[in-house]
C-alpha cells in the first residue's frame, strides 16, 4: 500500500521549492565564469540546446515518477523492476554524501554573514579562515542545524521558506545588478559572458555546458522524484519542468550579470572558483560607496540559493528513512543531519589538519565531491534511462502526466529523448568525468 505523503498547497510554493532545489552555489559564479571562459554566447545557445534535450527530458521523467508511485527514489525505482532501485539508492546516496560537504560551504557563507554584520568586513583571509581547525565546523553545525530546522516542519515548512527566499533572492539580485553595472568599466564583465567568440568554443566548451546542464538541475540526486511525490495530479508535469528550467537558467545569467561587471571593473581575475566569492569579490565591496551593505546583501542572497538546495538534499534521505525504515520525520531528520554534519567534518578539515590526507590524489573534500559528480550520478542517469525508457514503458508515464485533460504535446519526442538521446549524453558526462578522475589520481593535468 502506498505511503500517503503531502501534498504541496501550490502550484507556486511547488516551483520555487523545486527552482530554489536547483538554484545553488554552482549557478551563482560556476555558470557564469565557464560562459565567459568557453565562447560566451555560443556557450549559452549550446547550454540552452542541452536543458532541451536532456535537462527538461529528464526532469519530466523523474518527477512524474515520483507522482505516479507517491514514494521516495528507491521505493519509486523498485516499482518498476526489483533491480531498478540501485537508481533510487545511487540518488539518496548522493544527496546525502553532496550536502556533507555543501553544508561545509553553507558554514562559510554564513560565517561571512556574521562576520560584516557584527565588524562591517569580511574575514581576513579566506584561506587562512579555512585552515582552522574549529570554527568552520561550528558555521557547519548552524548550517545543518537551520536545514534540519526547515525540513522538521515537513513540506509546509519548505513551502513556507522557499516563498520567503527565492522572491527574495531575486530582489537581492536586481539590487546588486543595478549597483554592479553601474560601475566604470563594467562593460567588459558583460561582454566576458555574452560577447559570442567562436574561437574559446571548441568540445570542450561542448562537455562543460553538458556537464552543467546535468548538475544544474539536480538530475539524478533524488530531488525531482522526491518533491514530485508529493505533487497533485492536477499539475501540468511539462509545462511546470519547463518554468523550473527557466527560472534556474535565468537565475544563472542574472548572477552572472551581478557578479562579473564589479569584478571587472576593479581589474580582479574571474576563473578563480569559489575563492572569486570568498576571496576577491569582498575586496570588491571594501572599495564600494556602501560596500558593507552590498556584502551583506550578496551573502545572504548566496545563503539563500544554498540553504534552498540543501533543504532538498536533506528531504531525499528523510524521505526514504520514513518511507523504508519507518521512522518518524522527527528521528529522521535529526539522526540524518547529525550524521551528514558528522561526515562533513573531515570536509571541513581538509582545508586544515587534515590537508595532506588524500585519497586517490584528493583531499576529503574534493573525494566527496568526485564520489558524488562522477560515480554516483552519472550512473544513476545511465541506469535511470535504461529501466525508464526499456524496462519499463514509456507510455506509463506519459500516461500519468495526460491526467485531468493535460496534453503532452511532445510524448513521442520526450520517449525517443529518454530512449537515445539521453543516455548518449549522459554516458559523455561519465567518460568526460573519469578522464577528469585519471588526470587527478596519475597528476598528468589536462
Amino acid at each position: 500500500m502506498k505511503k500517503q505523503h503531502n501534498q504541496w498547497a501550490s502550484r507556486f510554493g511547488f516551483i520555487l521549492a523545486t527552482a530554489g532545489a536547483a538554484i545553488g552555489l554552482g549557478n551563482l559564479w560556476k555558470f557564469p565564469y565557464l560562459m565567459g571562459k568557453n565562447g560566451g554566447f555560443s556557450f549559452l545557445l549550446a547550454y540552452l540546446v542541452f536543458i532541451c534535450i536532456l535537462g527538461v527530458p529528464v526532469m519530466i521523467a523523474e518527477m512524474t515518477l515520483g507522482r505516479k508511485t507517491k514514494h521516495n527514489p528507491v521505493q519509486a525505482y523498485a516499482q518498476i523492476h526489483p533491480r531498478a532501485k540501485i537508481v533510487g539508492v545511487f540518488g539518496v546516496l548522493a544527496a546525502f554524501f553532496i550536502l556533507s560537504y555543501y553544508s561545509v560551504i553553507g558554514g562559510w557563507i554564513l560565517k561571512y554573514v556574521s562576520s560584516y554584520l557584527t565588524t562591517f568586513k569580511a574575514p581576513e583571509n579566506f584561506t587562512a579562515y579555512t585552515a582552522t581547525p574549529v570554527e568552520p565546523i561550528v558555521w557547519h553545525f548552524v548550517f545543518m542545524f537551520l536545514t534540519a530546522l526547515v525540513c522538521y516542519f515537513g513540506i509546509r515548512g519548505i513551502e513556507k521558506a522557499s516563498k520567503f527566499m527565492m522572491p527574495t533572492l531575486f530582489i537581492i539580485l536586481i539590487v546588486i545588478i543595478i549597483r554592479g553595472v553601474t560601475l566604470p568599466g563594467a562593460f567588459a564583465g558583460l561582454e566576458f559572458i555574452f560577447k559570442p567568440d567562436l574561437s574559446h568554443f571548441n568540445i570542450g566548451s561542448v562537455s562543460a555546458a553538458l556537464g552543467q546542464v546535468f548538475y544544474s538541475l539536480s538530475l539524478c540526486m533524488g530531488i525531482t522524484v522526491t518533491y514530485g511525490s508529493y505533487l497533485s495530479r492536477k499539475e501540468n508535469i511539462p509545462k511546470s519542468c519547463v518554468t523550473v528550467a527557466g527560472l534556474d537558467t535565468c537565475m544563472a545569467i542574472l548572477a552572472g550579470i551581478a557578479i562579473f561587471p564589479a569584478v571587472f571593473s576593479f581589474g580582479l581575475e574571474p576563473g578563480q572558483g569559489p575563492t572569486l566569492i570568498f576571496g576577491t569579490l569582498p575586496k570588491v565591496f571594501s572599495a564600494l560607496r556602501g560596500g558593507t551593505v552590498f556584502a551583506i546583501l550578496f551573502f545572504l542572497l548566496i545563503f539563500f540559493a544554498a540553504l534552498t538546495s540543501a533543504i532538498a538534499l536533506l528531504e531525499v534521505v528523510v524521505s526514504f528513512t520514513m518511507d523504508n525504515l519507518k521512522w518518524s520525520r522527527t528521528k529522521s531528520v535529526f539522526i540524518l543531519a547529525a550524521a551528514i554534519f558528522l561526515i562533513g567534518v573531515p570536509s571541513s578539515l581538509a582545508f586544515g589538519p587534515l590537508a595532506d590526507f588524500k585519497i586517490l590524489n584528493y583531499n576529503f573534500f574534493d573525494f566527496m565531491g568526485m564520489i558524488t559528480d562522477n560515480i554516483l550520478l552519472p550512473f544513476g542517469g545511465i541506469f535511470m534511462c535504461y529501466y525508464l525508457g526499456w524496462k519499463w514503458k514509456p507510455q506509463i508515464l506519459v500516461d500519468e502526466i495526460e491526467q485531468n485533460g493535460v496534453r503532452f504535446k511532445l510524448a513521442k519526442l520526450w520517449t525517443f529523448s529518454i530512449r537515445f538521446i539521453t543516455p548518449i549524453l549522459v554516458l559523455i558526462v561519465t567518460i568526460t568525468g573519469f578522464v577528469n578522475i585519471y588526470h587527478v589520481v596519475t597528476g598528468s593535468g589536462m
